[in-house]
């Protein structure tokens, strides 16, 4: 499809129109003359739902824009679902399906809105259970089952989570060999926020050499996710992750904001809001917020689940950090600042170790530094 933006018009507009008004980002159109507008209104709509899946905030509808549209216009039961390799169904109804499956204990794999392999098969076993033709279709039949058993009291574990859990404990409290993925945010022409003569990709790329750095100097394996000059979609870098077959997924980002005053640091992993969240990534998280925030003084800007591309794409557990404000002056100040960078870059470490340490030998926040985590290292190889 062509890229859509204010002033255009046509028949693109009108079907973008009416899913936005039907999410309520926009009323309903009474009339026709303007139907086929994108106007302000329509951008603003198309920001909104951008903020809210976690897209370039431009208020353009580009091909990722407008896939998240049209998958946003599914819900269960609307079309029949199934795998198909040359085509894969994708939209909110495949997500919920994927997360159902999951709710009551059969292994969809991480929710992504993708019918792939892993979503057929536990659809296929799910049939098999309720005594369903096993076809690997989500149908009718299907979904009336899936209602029937809506009630939390049939909501079972959720397997790949709880693999999650099981794989921290068993990797031991060491970092040795723990193989993590630094992503520095933007790159290339995609310089991110500008603003304070600071540019968020320059940032997030320093921060990610100095995190490598420290990871090194551990024996963890710490691999970077693309180049000074090249910025990776939020699919490539998952896959990026998926192929080294990453412990833990980094993401590194500064924010910014029409309003100076907006400041501070924020953490995000994956969730839903209804309880399927993954444990561990909400745990990292927290640490790296806690840590962070209390090394740097930044203000805390609390962890949130998300259900951003980078998170439902990648097989590891995944943090996004945004690290301050290039708008705020005194974030700008901060950020702008090596040796500050340097404090950004060991909380993150240590947050990553106490993750791995769960609760065993650990330190209240803010008081582990480098050199305690490089000594319980050689303590434990001895």
């Amino acid at each position: 499809m062509r890229v859509l933006r204010r002033g255009d018009a046509g028949p693109d507009v009108a079907e973008i129109r009416s899913i936005l008004a039907g999410m309520d980002l926009l009323p309903p159109v009474t009339g026709t003359d303007d139907y086929g507008t994108f106007d302000v209104a329509v951008e603003h709509a198309v920001r909104a739902f951008q903020q809210r899946r976690g897209l370039m905030t431009d208020g353009v509808v580009g091909p990722a824009t407008f896939q998240a549209l049209k998958g946003a216009s599914y819900h269960l039961g609307s079309r029949p679902l199934s795998y198909m390799i040359a085509s894969p169904v994708h939209g909110d109804d495949v997500f919920t399906l994927q997360e159902r499956l999951t709710e009551l204990g059969f292994d969809a794999g991480r929710p992504d809105g993708y019918f792939g392999p892993q979503t057929e098969r536990a659809l296929k076993t799910f049939q098999r259970d309720m005594r369903l033709t096993p076809d690997g279709m989500c149908g009718p039949a299907t979904i009336r089952e899936l209602h029937r058993l809506s009630s939390p009291r049939a909501r079972g574990g959720r397997p790949v989570f709880l693999r999650e859990q099981e794989q921290v404990r068993q990797a031991g409290p060491r970092l040795r060999g723990k193989r993590i993925v630094i992503d520095p945010g933007h790159g290339g022409d995609d310089l991110g926020v500008v603003a304070g003569g600071l540019r968020e990709a320059d940032i997030a790329w320093d921060l990610a050499r100095r995190l490598e750095g420290r990871m090194k100097a551990t024996g963890m394996e710490a691999l970077i996710s693309r180049g000074p000059n090249h910025s990776p979609t939020e699919l490539e870098r998952a896959r990026f992750a998926n192929d080294a077959g990453a412990d833990l997924f980094l993401s590194l980002h500064s924010d910014g904001n029409r309003s100076p005053r907006a400041q501070g640091i924020a953490s995000f992993h994956f969730g839903t809001g209804n309880g399927t969240t993954s444990t561990v990534g909400e745990l990292l998280a927290g640490f790296i917020q806690r840590e962070v925030a209390a090394r740097t003084g930044m203000l805390d800007c609390r962890t949130h689940y998300k259900t951003w591309e980078i998170f439902t794409r990648t097989r590891c557990p995944a943090v996004r950090v945004e690290i301050g404000y290039l708008t705020n002056p005194d974030d700008a100040r901060k950020l702008g600042d090596p040796a500050f960078r340097d404090i950004v870059a060991e909380g993150i470490l240590i947050a990553v170790k106490r993750l791995y340490l769960l609760g065993e030998g650990d330190q209240p926040t803010g008081t582990f530094t480098f050199a305690d985590v490089l000594a319980h290292e050689l303590a434990k190889a001895e």
